[in-house]
């Protein structure tokens, strides 16, 4: 148990690290666009992604499937500013709370499709903290596990502060929506521009 425990906890630690703060970003740029009142789609949202760097984290941690790491840090602020971009297309309500968003269609699969890059993101650090260990299962699974515990601390952390601001404060949720994935924005283009992989 001991074991099990030191791995969720280092997948919470991993996923909520502030000096790895690139998905924290893409929880943030996921999230910008909606509250409180839309827990539910954002369940099915962050559920997702969940789906998604499960499968390519199991996969990568068990050495099935073979990747350039050096590609896959790139990609990955990519995956950042393409979801914080997206945000600006969409019709976020001008005014308060109470008025309903619509689900943009195939956002459900973008949060797939890129947890699926996310995932092998999240393998190289696992790989690297288990070495030469013979049995990974359980150590996978909790690290896992940990790593979803951190993704809801980010979602409901995010999702407070916008009740706060728009609700409270009287902030217009669409300049919530702007704020938010322009500093999102901006930060993934600095990290992609910073990561060398074109040097």
């Amino acid at each position: 148990m001991s074991e099990f425990w030191a791995y969720l906890q280092l997948g919470f630690s991993h996923i909520t690290d502030p000096g790895g703060y690139d998905h924290i970003l893409f929880v943030i740029a996921l999230c910008a666009i909606y509250n409180l009142n839309q827990w539910k789609q954002v369940l099915i949202l962050v559920t997702a992604f969940t789906i998604g760097h499960s499968f390519t984290l199991a996969l990568a941690t068990l050495q099935l499937i073979d990747y350039s790491t050096e590609l896959i840090e790139l990609l990955i602020p990519v995956t950042i500013l393409v979801t914080a971009i997206s945000n600006f297309f969409f019709k976020v309500p001008k005014s308060r709370f109470n008025e309903p968003l619509k689900q943009p269609k195939g956002r459900y699969v973008l949060a797939l499709l890129f947890g699926l890059i996310h995932g092998m993101g999240f393998s190289n650090y696992l790989r690297s903290l288990l070495g030469q260990q013979s049995s990974i299962l359980k150590p996978l699974f909790a690290f896992n596990l940990g790593l979803e515990f951190g993704q809801i601390f980010i979602v409901l952390a995010v999702l407070a502060l916008a009740f706060v601001l728009v609700e409270l404060l009287s902030v217009r949720r669409h300049d919530w929506n702007l704020i938010v994935s322009g500093i999102v924005a901006g930060m993934a283009l600095s990290l992609i521009i910073n990561n060398g992989y074109f040097a």
